[in-house]
């Protein structure tokens, strides 16, 4: 795993945080100075913090288990799908479906929902519809497609937050915090860091920054689930050799029983 250094950061413009009288004091020790009345973001905290994030999303994903990437603003919602696509993770760029963490099984009953509509397409029921019906059928389809599409393969509640601006995805924040479910999250010089496990101080308004680091934690997550196929082939062949044994053991024994029948019968015919 290879965090980008302090230049790499800089040049993403990963500093630049929030005006100062916007700013939340509880930030106060990621933020290096302040110049033309904008706080200006500790790029050394910011690279040890990213590291220590990604280490961590590395052994949840080695540990086979599923990270939710969330985020619905405009410049980042395009980076983000594409880059938890790439690791093969669920995400959420629409509007957040208020208590989908903390009413789960509700969630899961629309997604199923989406299921069955397909269902009916393929077996023909569909066809047997009214028009009018096919269009109510269709546009919830699609409406549930947009807002839950992305989550279709989450069957149970997932291990980890990654978090694009903890402001804007409070509620995402509070339903995790209330599950106790681990938090990852961009935070900037506006944010509460206190309702936040794992704090990477950024500038989460630069499509640059929001990239360069989902880049970085990705690349992370891609070594976990590697090192999880390598483990799984390997526990696999150790399993295999271990059989192999006790198959070579009952070939013994049945020849051994084979060659004390034949020399009964010579002994039984002398008889």
């Amino acid at each position: 795993m290879s965090t980008p250094n302090f230049d790499q950061l800089l040049e993403a413009g990963c500093h630049f945080g929030h005006m100062k009288r916007k700013w939340n004091p509880a930030m106060a020790p990621y933020i290096f100075m302040e110049r033309n009345g904008i706080h200006i973001i500790d790029l050394y905290k910011t690279q040890a913090k990213l590291e220590e994030a990604a280490a961590a999303l590395r052994n949840i994903a080695k540990g086979g288990k599923k990270i939710l990437f969330v985020a619905t603003k405009k410049q980042a919602k395009e980076i983000l799908a594409e880059k938890a696509q790439s690791v093969n993770m669920p995400y959420v760029i629409e509007r957040w479906p208020g208590g989908m963490l903390t009413n789960f099984p509700t969630i899961r009953k629309a997604v199923k929902k989406m299921t069955s509509i397909d269902k009916m397409q393929k077996d023909g029921t569909f066809d047997n519809l009214s028009k009018r019906e096919k269009l109510q059928i269709s546009r919830q389809r699609a409406k549930l497609e947009k807002n839950l599409g992305s989550i279709a393969d989450l069957n149970r509640l997932p291990s980890a937050l990654f978090i694009v601006d903890v402001c804007k995805e409070h509620i995402a924040v509070a339903e995790a915090n209330r599950l106790g479910i681990p938090v990852f999250a961009i935070v900037d010089t506006n944010s509460d860091p206190s309702n936040v496990d794992f704090v990477i101080p950024a500038n989460d308004d630069a499509s640059k920054s929001i990239e360069l680091i989902l880049d970085t934690v990705c690349a992370s997550i891609t070594e976990g689930l590697e090192e999880r196929k390598v483990e799984k082939a390997d526990e696999k062949a150790a399993g295999e050799n271990a059989d192999a044994p006790r198959r070579d053991r009952r070939r013994v024994s049945r020849k051994d029983e084979n060659e004390a029948e034949v020399a009964a019968e010579p002994a039984a015919e002398a008889e």
